[in-house]
């Protein structure tokens, strides 16, 4: 399968500090693509190389074939950007900022409809609102309107859902699946390892170097250790009487549960919840609950990333 994103040893540093170190990947066509890391691992610094907003220092990335440095001003007509921070002219009416976008790439709303028509008609009643008075949902809905209505070849999508409640979060998701499935390349950044899920692929990165790259369901049986869930009253005193453990490789919150993993690669999960469950009740904690689970992409990333001794 051809890719519509390819990238080779790309570096950019600031003020001497690298952003990105050496990052190499590539974005099959067709493919919606997540690039899933924490703030400052380089996410932002990459999406403005492949948008031609930013040069880099070393390496090469190619979109649609095109070298994003040499061919800079034919790739911008074909690409459709949507940066983490709401960049839309607040003072503007709904329609007036779609208008403008629009004219930008000398098209018109009328001439676009049917492709932006999905996403659009969710907003369309509240066409006269000013942009900067939408909630977080509509401007999100708003700014892909405007990505789209040139009819890019392919949709960069910076942190789109960061801050925006959990029901328009699935909604944009569900709405760039629907995309994909009509053939658009989509490359999306995220700092929520649940949306890994919702991704043909993933790219995980940290520090500005690119950890590892599979599916989403792929991370989870590669992990190679026993894994437990470890709940009750006192979370911080049981972190602590966890690392403490002989066998402990890492000891960690996970929402209202600690993940412990062992490192005992060979050793049973399931035997090993009571054990630790009888360690921890020994050490005073009587309430605990222990579970052996599947590992999943976050718990991969800790990994990779060196985890919490």
């Amino acid at each position: 399968m051809p890719s519509d994103v390819v990238v080779r040893d790309l570096s950019r540093r600031f003020d001497g500090v690298a952003a990105l170190d050496g990052v190499s990947l590539d974005v099959r066509a067709g493919e919606l693509f997540g690039l899933i890391g924490p703030d400052g691992a380089g996410k932002t610094t990459l999406f403005r190389i492949l948008t031609t907003l930013l040069l880099p220092d070393e390496g090469s990335a190619e979109v649609l074939g095109l070298d994003v440095v040499a061919d800079m001003w034919e790739l911008r007509r074909r690409i459709g950007y949507m940066p983490g921070h709401f960049s839309l002219y607040t003072d503007l009416s709904v329609e007036e900022n779609l208008s403008f976008f629009a004219s930008v790439f000398g098209t018109t709303i009328a001439a676009q409809y049917d492709r932006i028509a999905p996403i659009y008609r969710q907003i369309e009643p509240f066409a006269d609102r000013r942009a900067g008075a939408l909630s977080g949902g509509m401007k999100q809905k708003l700014g892909l309107s405007c990505a789209l209505v040139h009819e890019p070849d392919i949709l960069v999508l910076d942190e789109p859902t960061t801050g925006v409640d959990a029901v328009s979060r699935r909604e944009f998701w569900d709405m760039l699946q629907a995309l994909r499935d009509g053939g658009l390349t989509i490359v999306v950044s995220t700092p929520y390892m649940d949306e890994a899920d919702r991704c043909d692929r993933v790219a995980l990165i940290d520090d500005g170097r690119i950890l590892r790259i599979d599916t989403a369901a792929a991370f989870g049986p590669e992990y190679g250790r026993p894994l437990l869930a470890v709940r009750g009253s006192d979370r911080y005193g049981m972190l602590l009487a966890l690392r403490r453990l002989p066998d402990a490789e890492s000891v960690y919150p996970f929402g209202a549960a600690l993940h412990y993993t062992d490192r005992r690669a060979d050793a049973d999960p399931g035997a090993l919840a009571p054990q630790v469950a009888g360690a921890l009740a020994a050490a005073g904690f009587a309430d605990a609950e222990v579970e052996a689970i599947d590992p999943g992409i976050e718990d991969v990333f800790m990994s990779l990333m060196g985890g919490t001794p």
